[in-house]
């Protein structure tokens, strides 16, 4: 039996409570519904590490002067089909989401566009993007850094090194689109932060401790905390282990040189002399319209994926699902009963809440 069993919260009155929040912060009405829309969709999803558990975070970091609001991303270098721009530390949600914008217009465009974002504050789940120009019948690559946070050991190596590194990928087939969407991290930090919350807990083998011991203990990551109340990454001796070996820690390098190093935002570390964490974001955006191929994306890539999905399942009842299913279900399961967070994490928030002067909704 779970020692911490879940609060279910209409989707609508959290929606609405973080928005208040992030006003009553100073945003603007517009940018804080953005941004509370963003988290929502994350927890609808199933990504609970890039949800609602943020918002104290969020809030700590805008009133320490990390992250603004009221940013627009500046552009440094315009190419027509790409442009590279710098977020000047506005909020990632904002920036980002601005930033795919441009990506997704230049590319109905010019058929393909390259779009490079730095010092974006937090971005949120890569897959958001990925999904926006799947809306306008566009593939997208989304590769995601976050400089100045070193989270994860290198493949043989416990010290830590990498950021978690996020990779979305979007391929829109009409009936059934296809979202990839993942940290090259063995777990999100965020997981990590729900779990310590009293949240799902962490696989055994996540984390890994300085003498090489594994570990699911969030205080690994962490060191010590209270029982509710903000979570420190660099308070720990261990760190996040790679996904998948040599195969997440090699992703991870190539996120790091290229969200990182190419937008010249900087890597994940060293970190000396930073105050604050940043993500950059290289993203590309194809028009199958625009390249000629649209009708054999779709006939073919429909085809392959219905193929790939009637592979019998290796426990019965439990089909094959494709990237992406799995977050559509549980939006529809959310959006009906309510959206689940632990007790911590719904506290946490209330306590954000009544420290801006919002009183807890009914």
């Amino acid at each position: 039996m779970d020692a911490h069993p879940p609060v279910l919260i209409d989707a609508k009155t959290l929606e609405t409570l973080v928005r208040d929040i992030f006003v009553a912060a100073g945003s603007g009405a517009e940018e804080a519904a953005g941004i509370a829309h963003h988290l929502l969709g994350a927890n609808l999803a199933g990504h609970d590490s890039h949800g609602v558990v943020r918002v104290p975070r969020y809030i700590e970091w805008h009133q320490a002067g990390h992250v603004h609001f009221g940013r627009t991303p500046r552009i440094v270098t315009d190419g027509g089909a790409f442009a590279l721009l710098d977020a000047d530390f506005g909020f990632g949600q904002t920036v980002a989401r601005q930033a795919a914008e441009m990506g997704i217009a230049r590319a109905k465009q010019h058929g393909a566009a390259v779009i490079a974002l730095r010092n974006a504050g937090h971005v949120g789940r890569i897959g958001h993007y990925a999904e926006m120009a799947l809306a306008e019948g566009l593939i997208s690559i989304h590769l995601v850094n976050v400089a100045g946070s070193v989270l994860v050991a290198p493949f043989g190596g416990v010290e830590r090194r990498f950021s978690t590194a996020p990779i979305a990928i979007g391929a829109p087939l009409q009936g059934r689109p296809v979202v990839l969407d993942f940290a090259t991290s063995h777990v999100a930090e965020g997981k990590v932060l729900v779990a310590s919350n009293g949240g799902k807990a962490l696989p055994k083998d996540a984390l890994i401790e300085p003498d090489g011991t594994l570990s699911g203990d969030p205080h690994t990551l962490y060191g010590d905390y209270p029982p509710i109340g903000p979570r420190n990454p660099a308070g720990g001796a261990g760190a996040i282990r790679a996904f998948g070996e040599h195969k997440g820690s090699g992703l991870a390098l190539m996120c790091e040189l290229l969200a990182g190093a190419f937008t010249a935002g900087g890597t994940s570390g060293p970190v000396e002399g930073r105050g604050r964490i940043t993500n950059g974001m290289l993203s590309i955006y194809l028009s199958p319209a625009h390249f000629g191929t649209e009708a054999a994306f779709q006939e073919m890539g429909q085809a392959y994926v219905e193929w790939v999905a009637s592979s019998r399942p290796a426990k019965p009842g439990q089909p094959v699902l494709l990237p992406g299913e799995p977050e559509a279900r549980t939006r529809a399961e959310r959006l009906a009963r309510g959206v689940p967070l632990q007790p911590d994490t719904w506290t946490g928030l209330l306590q954000t809440a009544a420290s801006l002067g919002i009183a807890a909704p009914a």
